[in-house]
């Protein structure tokens, strides 16, 4: 699992020890990644929050655009379980 954010890698290194997080962060300062991706609205400074699952063999899976941070890891494990069971 990884996030990915237009902020700088020192600022995600910070954040990621700060908050515990249990996955990497991969910096994208120039948007290329998240505007491939879609959720990099034209002109912004900020991106969408969408969590995308991609498997092992890189198939797209699943897409969630309403994301809300609470309970969020508990739903993208559950949804993972679920795809790992098809």
């Amino acid at each position: 699992m990884f996030g990915l954010s237009l902020d700088d890698v020192q600022d995600l290194a910070q954040f990621a020890e700060a908050q515990y997080l249990p996955f990497m962060l991969l910096s994208d300062p120039d948007g290329s990644v998240s505007r491939r991706y879609g959720v990099l609205p034209e002109n912004a400074s900020w991106t969408n929050r969408i969590t995308f699952i991609i498997d092992d063999a890189g198939v797209l899976r699943h897409i969630d655009t309403k994301v809300d941070v609470k309970g969020h890891g508990t739903d993208v494990a559950a949804r993972v379980r679920e795809l790992q069971g098809e």
